[in-house]
């Protein structure tokens, strides 16, 4: 473990909980006969052309396959294009939200899939000061500096390196940001390795060094509907969260700095409840949101290794998700502002509440708010973030 790392898990002491109405194991998703035989020998990675960008630049589509699951990756944005997973009676689905040409990602993606950085989520005011010095970033979300700015990692082409290692089957995705870009200090070298494991699992591994004091929060924008990309809402799908506060936001999304308990809220999800059970509530909260699009502070902290926190059901197909990770917090966003303007891969448009995203991360606007867990990473230091979706079928109908 780097210093760095060991004074971020410091850090977090004090906002980790012991949890007695609710544990990290209670977040496990159900178990079936289903998930044990999703096992399976790997293919290896193949490439194919998807697009050019209007600069020219060519952008790739990666496909990877292991353990009943396949994913779909572009070098552009490193976005989960697609992920193809059974359902309890074996028939595959795509369960991510997105387009069928990279045109509809550099247009009109409202981050479908996409590594997020150099900063994931809001920053207030579009700035923040570091040792002294303000720094100033593109306001892209009204006030506010959103998931790194108008030309983030998400809009960037990544080079892509094919992994193997054991039974696993991967890539290794890397993006140099030079120093300044879009505001922030230091030349960050980025690594970003996608695996699919013997178990279909998938699992995102993030590491970044710098040469400048900066500030780093990295994330995956992936917009699941287990039911299938373009079936529909996902307000039937149960969702439990192993966090018993969130943070709070002001008008324009930007938390308060108050970790407010859950309990008695419709932000309680430590027992596993449909998400759409409290998405119309009166809630203060859920009116800024226009539903749920908050941080939730995980019971565990920050971790050395991914433990699991969340687990979601789609009661139709029988598709379970776990999530386990490292990070301290999870933005979980309902998928508020789809309007209908947006047509996806299968053809059809996405509504709001089409698709959820849960955006394992540290807190919204911790470069602002001395509370939070640090998002500061110095030179010799090394950033590291990972987390593991692990799939499956609660065997039921």
């Amino acid at each position: 473990m780097t210093t760095s790392r060991r004074t971020l898990l410091a850090a977090t002491t004090g906002i980790a909980t012991a949890a007695a109405t609710t544990t990290a194991a209670t977040a496990a998703a159900p178990t079936t006969a289903a998930r044990s035989s999703r096992t399976g020998s790997h293919q290896p990675p193949t490439r194919e052309h998807f697009g050019t960008l209007d600069n020219g630049d060519r952008v790739d589509r990666w496909t990877l396959a292991n353990g009943g699951t396949r994913l779909r990756i572009l070098s552009y944005g490193g976005i989960v294009q697609s992920l193809e997973l059974p359902d309890r009676r074996g028939r595959t689905a795509n369960v991510s939200l997105g387009f069928d040409s990279v045109d509809g990602y550099v247009a009109d993606s409202p981050y479908f899939g996409a590594l997020i950085g150099r900063y994931g989520n809001r920053i207030a005011g579009a700035k923040f000061t570091l040792d002294g010095k303000t720094y100033q970033l593109p306001a892209n979300d009204g006030p506010n500096s959103l998931h790194g700015g108008t030309k983030g990692f998400d809009k960037r082409v990544w080079d892509v390196e094919p992994y193997r290692s054991g039974g696993d089957v991967g890539l290794t995705l890397r993006y140099v940001s030079k120093d300044g870009e879009m505001g922030y200090p230091g030349t960050l070298r980025t690594r970003v390795r996608y695996l699919l494991t013997p178990r279909g699992e998938l699992r995102i591994d993030y590491t970044a060094t710098t040469d400048k004091a900066t500030v780093v929060n990295l994330t995956n924008h992936t917009y699941f509907n287990l039911a299938g990309e373009g079936s529909g809402s996902i307000e039937s799908h149960r969702l439990r969260i192993a966090a018993s506060r969130y943070t709070p936001v002001d008008d324009t999304l930007i938390p308060t700095g108050e970790l407010a308990r859950v309990a008695g809220t419709p932000f309680d999800f430590r027992r596993a409840k449909p998400i759409g059970k409290d998405l119309r509530d009166g809630h203060p909260q859920i009116l800024r949101g226009q539903g749920f699009d908050h941080n939730f502070v995980l019971d565990k902290g920050l971790t050395e290794r991914p433990r699991p926190v969340i687990s979601v059901t789609e009661p139709e197909s029988g598709r379970t998700m776990r999530v386990a990770t490292t990070e301290p917090g999870v933005q979980f966003y309902s998928g508020n502002f789809l309007d209908g303007t947006l047509k996806g891969s299968s053809g059809r448009v996405y509504r709001a509440g089409d698709g959820f995203c849960l955006e394992t991360q540290h807190f919204p606007d911790s470069p602002n708010q001395p509370g939070f867990p640090s998002t500061v990473l110095r030179p010799g230091h090394t950033y590291r973030s990972s987390t593991v979706y692990s799939f499956g079928t609660d065997g039921g109908r």
